[in-house]
């Protein structure tokens, strides 16, 4: 069973096709990664996916609902976790994932509820009151996957989920993740520059390369058309013909992120 079925989905700005007739599924329950260069089409696939950007042609289907016909349907059914700093640095732990209960509609009842088992679950429960500008930037994208995860979405987008951390910070992170998928089912597509970390999350992957797609399979098979020893990264360089390059605080999530935004 699919979760996300990609079809000829294209995205022009312009003459130039920053995505152009992508179609691929995504199994239900697994971790799915979106890999390539700044400038691949990634983002804007995610941004098509999640209905923040219409596509020029094609569509998707997310959990059975079209991103044309039914993109509040999509809505409710998702999880975003954007490049861009999403948590407000002026608000607490405790508020930005309340005020992001609201905007998902849960009722007042279970707002308190579902907020309190997000900061458990995302080891923040020590933290709640603390102003998020005081967060190292690990802790920062453990609430911005929290608040993505507070309507118990059924796929989860994220975008350069572990850009800026450190390995430990990364390690963590990616635990949660793990964590919270074994326990409810959710589908996960990221996107990310690191290939050691795609090699050992994603149960398929795709290298995108100026809007196509230039390779498809598990990291496993990709690695092994490029003979022994081989790994993601030299998979990524065969590929894409390009190098890997990539990215503390509050302010350092904050630029580095703006700086990958724009890049892509």
């Amino acid at each position: 069973m699919s979760a996300i079925q990609v079809q000829e989905l294209t995205r022009y700005y312009g003459t130039r096709a920053a995505v152009d007739k992508l179609s691929f599924d995504v199994p239900a329950g697994s971790v799915f990664g979106l890999l390539g260069p700044n400038g691949a089409g990634k983002s804007t696939t995610i941004k098509m996916l999640t209905t923040l950007l219409p596509p020029t042609s094609g569509t998707a289907l997310i959990g059975g609902y079209d991103i044309n016909e039914a993109p509040s349907m999509v809505r409710q059914i998702i999880g975003y976790v954007p490049q861009q700093l999403s948590a407000d640095g002026e608000l607490s732990g405790y508020e930005n994932l309340l005020l992001s209960a609201k905007l998902y509609g849960l009722n007042s009842k279970n707002q308190t509820r579902r907020v309190d088992e997000v900061l458990e679950f995302m080891g923040l429960s020590e933290f709640r009151n603390e102003l998020v500008n005081q967060y190292s930037g690990g802790m920062i994208r453990r609430l911005e996957i929290g608040q993505a995860l507070l309507h118990e979405p059924q796929v989860l987008f994220l975008d350069e989920p572990s850009v800026g951390l450190d390995p430990v910070a990364r390690k963590s992170l990616w635990s949660h993740i793990e964590e919270w998928r074994k326990a409810f089912g959710t589908t996960i597509l990221l996107t990310t520059h690191d290939m050691d970390e795609a090699d050992k999350l994603c149960d398929q992957v795709i290298f995108m390369h100026l809007g196509h797609i230039v390779a498809m399979d598990t990291p496993a098979n990709l690695k092994a058309t490029l003979g022994l020893n081989a790994t993601l990264d030299d998979v990524f360089v065969h590929y894409t013909g390009t190098s890997i390059k990539e990215g503390g605080d509050f302010n350092n999530v904050q630029q580095i992120r703006r700086t990958i935004s724009r890049l892509d």
